[in-house]
């Protein structure tokens, strides 16, 4: 030991000639039970602590910098993104990780042993990539094979990017509608494809193909099918005269080189799934008058009444129905138009909103004094009673009363 400590001494020249690399070192004599131990600690450059805040700063903003990107990546290409709660302790995140792991796993093991078996298998959670899927789709693209051939609807699956009811078969991809039809394509894959597929997916120009407005408006001058009228209301509804109802342009589709415009989007959606059963209807030759827009203030009064203060005059009649009211000293009929015009103006959606407050108030006086007559009514005695033996506020309410008997009521 000592030679070697001797030797450890030398100078830098010794050890260059002896063709050493020179490393400048700490000797550290450590004398434990009569043995010497000796270490070599190098001099570094400090670093800050890998978690002081320094460090966790500039992972920090590194994350926020990049995590967008790579999320997007992930999710879009991927589709493996899983999020675990980092709130929890690291225990509780590595027992989260590994039966995440597990399962993805599982699903591997699964899908190479139906795949080995020559069954279908799905392809969920296995990371295909929308480049892959494009290239290996089936016969049927992103149309559901299992909803052709069991319903003869074309459900177009290309609307999500999820591979969840996803599955492959012969080497091809294949998407479904749902669970359920995912299921059925597991179980028999054999009778949706080709060559025992019941009904073969229609060529690229038979299939209906849906249009946004901008697309419909750049069609012009190409006119809608059945003079712009909803083929899905009209044959749902037996073709009768009351269901002719005009399609709007923000739900249309391309069908056989024609346009049509639907109610609705789920109108929408059916005529997509099955365009044969609507696309060559006949209209009746009666129909609707042209619907134009008509001023509010153009109508004769009672077609202004009705369509400009009907719902609101309902509501006030109602009250009155339900209240009864009757201001003292007054009767009922002026009692009843005092109220309908008060409730008016305090329920007008055109009236600025201070307005509106300032008649809540009068009808709510209103309603309070037309109180006192049933309430009067219920609590006067039938002989004279010492002030003291009377309820609470009765003479108040009494005195109320008779002030109104000289007041009139137009300040409501």
């Amino acid at each position: 030991m000592d030679h070697v400590c001797q030797n450890l001494k030398k100078k830098p020249e010794n050890l260059k000639m002896s063709s050493y690399i020179y490393i400048p070192i700490d000797l550290i004599f450590r004398f434990l039970l009569n043995q010497c131990y000796f270490f070599f600690v190098p001099f570094r450059p400090s670093y800050p602590v890998h978690d002081s805040s320094q460090i966790l700063a500039i992972k920090n903003s590194y994350y926020r910098q990049h995590i967008d990107a790579i999320r997007t990546y992930y999710k879009k290409e991927r589709q493996n993104w899983c999020v675990i709660d980092a709130f929890q302790s690291k225990w509780w995140i590595w027992d989260k990780v590994l039966r995440e792991v597990q399962a993805i796993v599982k699903e591997i093991q699964v899908y190479l042993e139906r795949i080995k078996e020559g069954k279908a298998a799905s392809i969920a959670d296995l990371c295909i990539t929308p480049e892959e899927l494009q290239c290996r789709l089936g016969e049927f693209g992103q149309y559901c094979p299992v909803s052709l051939a069991d319903k003869g609807e074309l459900v177009d699956c290309s609307v999500t990017s999820s591979l969840q009811f996803a599955a492959e078969f012969r080497a091809h991809y294949y998407k479904m509608a749902s669970q359920e039809e995912l299921d059925k394509f597991l179980n028999r894959p054999e009778i949706y494809v080709p060559p025992l597929a019941p009904h073969p997916l229609p060529p690229p120009d038979k299939l209906p193909q849906k249009l946004t407005a901008a697309e419909v408006k750049a069609l012009f001058p190409k006119s809608a099918e059945m003079q712009g009228y909803c083929p899905v209301t009209y044959l749902d509804g037996k073709q009768r005269y009351e269901a002719l109802v005009p399609g709007n342009t923000e739900y249309a589709a391309k069908y056989q080189d024609k346009l049509y415009v639907f109610e609705s989007e789920e109108k929408l959606m059916k005529f997509m799934r099955l365009p044969e059963k609507y696309w060559n209807l006949k209209l009746p030759h009666k129909l609707p008058p042209v619907r134009e827009p008509i001023l509010l203030s153009a109508l004769p009064i009672a077609g202004y009444l009705e369509q400009g203060v009907a719902t609101s005059l309902i509501k006030a009649l109602n009250e009155v129905g339900c209240l009864k009211p009757k201001f003292p000293f007054l009767s009922v009929r002026r009692t009843a138009l005092l109220f309908v015009a008060c409730h008016l103006k305090a329920h007008n959606a055109r009236s600025p909103a201070h307005r509106r407050q300032a008649y809540r108030r009068r009808l709510a006086r209103l309603t309070e004094h037309c109180e006192l007559i049933p309430y009067l009514g219920r609590a006067m005695p039938h002989e004279y009673t010492e002030p003291q033996h009377r309820p609470l506020g009765f003479d108040l309410k009494l005195q109320t009363f008779l002030s109104l008997k000289d007041a009139n009521p137009s300040f409501v």
